[in-house]
């Protein structure tokens, strides 16, 4: 079974720095934070994003093929001194494989890079991973930018279909698959990084799992025009994964 590496990262205090001159700046926060891109040792590219809260989520391709979306890793964990651990990771992998757990440990410098490996059970498999820091994370959420029509392929509880979606400027999102399943719902900006909150209901009654509610979180690569969306049930039992470009 190919399993992919997961990741998480919490934010950590930094020291609070000098000798007591208040002359002196504070050091900057130590965190894993931001927006990751890299790639795996199974061949997979992957766009990694850990939320100042924590929270992670790290998309990754079919291998070879980066232009596929196979699933995503969604959890949280903790960083200290620029290493990292985390236990209740979840891979969502639209490929067949499923949803698994996975424990991770990994190094990170702030900004630059973060690497490691993750551990499955079942089956018995450990995977590695290396990745930079990409600075879009420093640019400015705005629904403007993401705003538009997208051609792409939805995944919910491992089905695939081509969908049409639209995000109008007020971040309204209405889809339809090639299933006649729906999908509506919103995308607001985040307060710190590139990145945009996501809650979204899917019905439908060729829908894989009829209706159900979603939340996560989007990514929109303005150079490439491509749109990621990936997001679970408040159970983790089931997700959505959207990768889609605008014409």
């Amino acid at each position: 079974m190919i399993k992919v590496l997961a990741v998480s990262w919490l934010l950590a205090l930094a020291a609070c720095g000098g000798s007591g001159n208040s002359g002196t700046p504070p050091a900057p926060l130590i965190s894993a934070e931001g927006l990751w891109a890299g790639s795996t040792s199974t061949s997979r590219t992957v766009t990694g994003i850990v939320l100042d809260n924590g929270t992670y989520w790290l998309l990754y391709s079919v291998p070879n093929v980066s232009a596929l979306t196979a699933g995503f890793i969604q959890g949280t964990g903790t960083s200290l001194n620029g290493s990292f651990s985390s236990s209740d990771g979840v891979d969502f992998n639209i490929s067949g494989q499923g949803i698994n757990n996975a424990t991770v440990s990994a190094s990170y410098a702030t900004k630059q890079s973060l690497n490691g490996s993750a551990t499955y059970a079942n089956p018995n498999s450990t995977y590695t991973f290396t990745s930079a820091y990409n600075a879009d994370y420093d640019k400015t959420p705005s629904l403007s930018a993401i705003a538009g029509n997208y051609l792409g392929i939805a995944s919910v509880a491992g089905s695939n279909e081509a969908i049409t979606m639209v995000i109008n400027p007020q971040g309204l999102v209405a889809g339809t698959g090639t299933s006649s399943c729906q999908y509506a719902g919103l995308v607001v900006p985040r307060a710190k990084g590139n990145l945009y909150d996501l809650s979204l209901v899917i019905s439908g009654s060729n829908c894989a799992t009829g209706t159900s509610s979603v939340t996560g979180i989007g990514y929109f690569d303005a150079g490439a025009k491509r749109l990621y969306l990936a997001a679970l049930n408040s159970a983790r039992s089931n997700g959505l994964v959207f990768d889609g470009v605008k014409p």
